[in-house]
């Protein structure tokens, strides 16, 4: 294999020029600028100093530019991967101490190490078990909880650390009357001017304006003297390098919340990245790559002190919308970054935590999918009950609990549905050979003598009693006038050893009935296994074909040969008696 498929960078880099970088320039720029304020809000989500949202915004960018498959997702600190941060490393430390700080270190190396492994061993189809509608749920109530659990911020008031959405509304609604009505002002002036420059579709970055709104009022209106709490001073310089410190014991307590961390994180960022690579048809999204790259990713910001990172859906589409060609367009993010760090962290002194505050709740109230819920609740009821069970769970029980609903969710839906798959009966097309459903297509041919079902799923051990039932139930219903059976294994995509032996006690249900049993249109790989397990040779070759007519047209054929027989030998055994 090439090693371009390991490190994609050296597909773009060697033919990169003047007009992809005129591009990732103007999108690298604006996303940086976006990510300054974004990165320390989502830092403050997740328990730690504004600083540390910076930190997480150098190296991670510049690796899975060099490792991933897509050349516009923009990688960093996200809103939904810091909540997670905060609800499992918050049950081990105290929110911002040093203890929190470098368990939340090391949670990066975890997931990074997690996201490496199963890239490497091409575990990214495991996501599929998560269905949309689950992730939808858990999303939107996610989303909730994100929002309120800035109320303390917005409003201004110290509320108990809950991520419990009617615990956090209580708790507002007990201490209404120490709201700080300049940080409440604030904050929902920031709001209003993120949602008017976002509605207005300007090209300006609206949580910038909000930072430079915020900062400005509390310097020249000394609101800081007015109890509006404020980020205060910023470390200047990069972060240096260490290896995360934590026992193994702390290694136990945070696998947990690193696999959930794993899961939604690389669902949210190929989801992105494919959606924005729909648009561009000049490169590939590959999903195990991904794992690896976001893996390699988080890895390496764990040793310069960055928090979990994954990509994310409003910077992607900034970065794509801005021009961005190439992953150069993250590294020179990344490099907005570091001058910042190195020049420009005083500027933070006075930005007010409402502005930061404002900034998580407008992203994170724009994740909630109602549209999807109706759709669902219009189009498709189980799956809709699917989304409402998650949302509810993960917003009375909690964020890690609603992930755990969501999974055993989708596998038991998967379990039900594989357990009880489709099963047809085909009746003939009036003057064509062809057959259909007798429940979807009208005035089709039903033969009293003949019994056909086409079986749309894997034959295996999950699904194999609902399979032996139904059929001899049909068969059954057909009365003693059938004396074919055919099984249309068109749709039979595979089958394993519990199957075969359905296979053989319908054969033996058959035989006991005097009923012929055929099969048709058996694929290829079917028909290895019944010929490894010898059920081809006991059935007998001449009772397997291609077409449903054929199979019946033999019937026809050999029932008329047994008639005339019969005839024959009974007009003999006449003349012998005469």
């Amino acid at each position: 294999m090439k090693i371009n498929s390991y490190i994609p960078i050296l597909e773009w880099l060697p033919n990169y020029g003047k007009q992809s970088l005129k591009g990732d320039l103007a999108a690298g720029l604006t996303v940086g600028v976006m990510l300054i304020p974004q990165g320390m809000a989502y830092a403050m989500l997740a328990g730690m100093p504004p600083i540390y949202g910076l930190y997480a915004s150098i190296l991670p960018l510049i690796l899975y530019a060099i490792f991933g498959t897509s050349r516009q997702l923009a990688v960093g600190p996200v809103a939904m991967v810091a909540l997670l941060i905060a609800a499992g490393v918050g049950t081990l430390a105290e929110t911002g101490t040093e203890s929190y700080i470098q368990l939340a270190i090391a949670l990066a190396l975890i997931v990074g190490l997690i996201q490496l492994l199963m890239g490497v061993f091409r575990l990214g189809f495991l996501v599929n078990f998560l269905s949309h509608p689950v992730v939808s749920g858990f999303t939107s109530a996610a989303a909730l909880i994100i929002g309120f659990s800035q109320l303390k911020h917005l409003l201004g008031v110290n509320l108990p650390r809950s991520n419990y959405v009617h615990e956090i509304i209580y708790s507002a609604i007990q201490n209404i009357t120490d709201v700080n009505l300049y940080t409440f002002g604030i904050g929902t002036l920031a709001i209003i001017i993120i949602l008017l420059i976002k509605r207005w579709k300007l090209k300006i970055p609206g949580p910038l304006v909000a930072v430079v709104f915020g900062i400005l009022s509390v310097y020249l209106l000394g609101l800081h003297t007015e109890g509006v709490k404020i980020v205060g001073e910023v470390p200047k310089g990069l972060p240096s390098f260490a290896f995360p410190q934590f026992s193994w014991e702390q290694i136990t307590a945070l696998f947990p919340i690193a696999l959930a961390i794993s899961f939604i994180s690389f669902m949210e960022s190929i989801a992105v990245a494919k959606a924005i690579q729909s648009k561009h048809k000049n490169y590939e999204v590959k999903p195990n790559q991904e794992l690896i790259a976001l893996g390699v990713a988080n890895i390496g910001g764990s040793f310069l002190q960055a928090f979990p990172t994954t990509g994310g859906f409003s910077r992607t589409a900034v970065n794509d919308q801005t021009g961005a060609k190439t992953g150069m367009s993250s590294i020179i993010s990344a490099g907005l970054i570091v001058l910042t760090l190195l020049f420009l962290t005083p500027l933070f002194y006075f930005l007010p935590n409402a502005i930061l505050a404002s900034v998580i709740m407008v992203a994170v109230f724009g994740l909630i999918d109602y549209k999807e819920a109706i759709q669902l609740w219009k189009n498709y009821r189980p799956d809709f009950w699917m989304l409402a069970v998650t949302f509810v769970g993960t917003l009375a029980l909690g964020i890690e609990e609603g992930v755990l609903i969501g999974v055993v969710l989708s596998l038991a839906m998967m379990i039900y549905q594989t357990a009880r798959p489709h099963l047809a009966v085909l009746g003939k097309i009036p003057d064509k050979p062809h057959y259909k459903n007798v429940t979807r297509f009208d005035n089709l041919e039903v033969r009293n003598d003949v019994l056909v079902i086409r079986f749309d799923a894997r034959l295996y051990y999950a699904n194999i009693e609902y399979f032996l039932s139904e059929l001899k139930h049909l068969i059954k219903d057909k009365g003693s006038r059938l004396r074919l059976f055919i099984l249309d294994a068109g749709s039979l995509n595979g089958i394993d050893s519990s199957g075969v032996h359905a296979l053989e006690e319908i054969n033996e249900f058959c035989e006991a009935q005097k009923i012929t049993f055929n099969i048709v249109s058996l694929k290829g790989p079917v028909r290895d296994i019944l010929h490894r397990c010898d059920f081809y040779e006991k059935l007998g070759a001449e009772r397997f074909f291609l077409r449903i007519q054929h199979a019946i047209d033999t019937f026809d054929k050999a029932s008329h040969n047994r008639y005339r027989e019969y005839t024959l030998q009974t007009n003999e055994t006449e003349i012998n008696e005469d």
